[in-house]
């Protein structure tokens, strides 16, 4: 059986949306396609066609959540000692030289990433570069846009 890393807080997400598509969507979408079904031929009516295929996506989307749930290693981040080394949850500030800037990304979980809000997917190609190395180590990763070089600033597990 496959685990899947997952941090705390991003397995608490899926529980909550697992919720919201139980409890919210699946009644809505229940009652959308009761109206559309009041309406009578259910060859050719749009509403009941939409309804029943947003029933689908809702379900597979609930099936997928619970896989997901059953089979998560859940790791706490704050209980992590990996003596400065980037792993798994890890917090990382890098520098970019190229462009004078800094980043913060947090190494997560496929199902947890989010770039807009600095989670990256351990499967992505910085954070792949990244983990095992330490604060000061400069990394390079080859990215679509060609070759990048990161200074590791900082790790911390928050």
């Amino acid at each position: 059986m496959t685990k899947i890393p997952m941090t705390a807080q991003g397995a608490e997400r899926l529980r909550e949306e697992l919720t919201r598509l139980k409890q919210v969507e699946r009644p809505r979408i229940s009652a959308a396609i009761g109206e559309a079904r009041a309406h009578g031929d259910l060859k050719e009516n749009a509403e009941y066609h939409a309804a029943k295929e947003q029933q689908g996506m809702a379900e597979a989307r609930i099936r997928d959540l619970e896989y997901k749930l059953s089979h998560a290693e859940i790791i706490d981040v704050t209980r992590l000692n990996a003596g400065g080394r980037v792993v798994f949850g890890a917090t990382v500030d890098l520098y970019l030289p190229d462009e004078d800037k800094e980043l913060r990304y947090q190494v997560v979980g496929e199902e947890e990433a989010n770039l807009r809000e600095g989670r990256i997917s351990i499967a992505s190609p910085i954070a792949r570069a990244l983990i095992g190395k330490s604060e000061g180590d400069e990394i390079t990763v080859q990215a679509p846009g060609g070759e990048r070089v990161y200074e590791l600033l900082k790790v911390s597990y928050i």
